[in-house]
């Protein structure tokens, strides 16, 4: 059954994955004026606690995504998401662009993700991935956007499953590791880890609003923390920011340093300009968690205002936010 947290009980949990968190090595401080690194649950891997979200990458104009990319990895970014679809394609392509002309393959950790749920579908767009990043290899793939009525049973397909082709591939040394990402409802990612697969890494929602409303936060870090998976966050201003500040009197800084102080192994940040790339630049360089106090004081007042899911619209499925790709597919099985 189902526990209801109080925000009494939520916070205790939160600080116990807190005080857990330096045994885990997660929290490192900044002695040298770059961005921190933080350990990647069991893989020992240590990528940088702030990361670029791919979808921006390809919305914006290529020079200044290039320029923002090469500025970023001098000053500690090392982790870059990405997904087949951002873009029609075009965030891999200058991510690719970027790693190519500033020689950084080695310097950075990149993540992917391929949409289609069938062995085939999986397989094509990993290797669209691998040709547009310009890479041999992609260092995480995941699932992407794992939401859908029958995904698990689709992906686990034993004979024409993503799973299986993501598996291949991390034996044909084309993927390092293997992980899925969501954001529709935090059950859907615990049917997931209910499957007797060894995930690497988690993508999900992680902010202020989600602790009142469908938590991922509640319900799925927990269990990631406790398995050693690497909890990924994302949407730590809900999409746009707005959404938050409409309802809630907090800063955009505040929200971003919320979810930083969370036990995650990274925060995947959008950012569409220098200047917002380097606000979160600034804090993760002279990173503190937030204290109890604080915490709860953000918890308290975003409860109500939070409290009915409306500033998490990729939380309500009729809202038609998701992939394009996997709505389009649905339609066509569906007829």
């Amino acid at each position: 059954m189902k526990h209801d947290f109080t925000r009494r009980e939520f916070i205790q949990t939160l600080m116990a994955g807190l005080a857990m968190a330096p045994n885990l090595s997660l929290f490192q401080s900044s002695n040298n004026g770059v961005i921190p690194t933080r350990l990647m649950g069991k893989t020992g891997e240590r990528i940088s606690m702030i990361g670029f979200g791919g979808w921006d990458l390809g919305f914006i104009d290529e020079k200044l995504a290039i320029e923002m990319i090469h500025r970023g990895v001098d000053q500690g970014i090392t982790f870059i998401d990405n997904a087949w679809e951002y873009n029609r394609g075009r965030s891999e392509e200058v991510v690719g662009k970027a790693i190519k002309t500033g020689n950084l393959r080695d310097k950075v950790f990149l993540m992917s993700k391929v949409c289609a749920r069938d062995y085939e579908g999986a397989k094509h767009h990993l290797e669209d991935g691998l040709r547009r990043l310009q890479t041999d290899c992609i260092d995480l793939v995941m699932l992407h956007s794992i939401q859908y009525d029958g995904d698990r049973e689709r992906v686990f397909d034993p004979e024409n499953g993503a799973v299986k082709a993501l598996i291949n591939a991390r034996n044909e040394g084309k993927l390092r590791y293997i992980g899925f990402s969501g954001h529709r409802d935090p059950q859907i990612h615990l049917n997931m880890l209910d499957m007797p697969f060894e995930w690497d890494a988690v993508l999900m929602p992680l902010n202020i609003m989600d602790a009142h409303f469908n938590s991922f936060q509640k319900r799925v870090l927990p269990v990631l923390l406790d398995r050693e998976i690497a909890p990924l966050g994302m949407k730590s201003l809900v999409g746009r920011f707005n959404r938050i500040s409409e309802r809630v009197d907090v800063s955009a800084e505040l929200c971003r340093r919320y979810s930083m102080s969370l036990p995650v192994s990274t925060l995947v940040c959008g950012w569409q300009n220098m200047d917002e790339m380097q606000l979160c630049i600034d804090i993760a360089r002279d990173f503190e968690p937030l204290t109890e106090s604080k915490i709860e004081e953000l918890l308290a007042s975003s409860k109500n205002p939070a409290a009915d899911g409306v500033a998490e619209l990729y939380k309500d499925s009729s809202s038609g936010y998701g992939c394009s790709y996997h709505s389009r597919v649905l339609r066509e099985q569906q007829g």
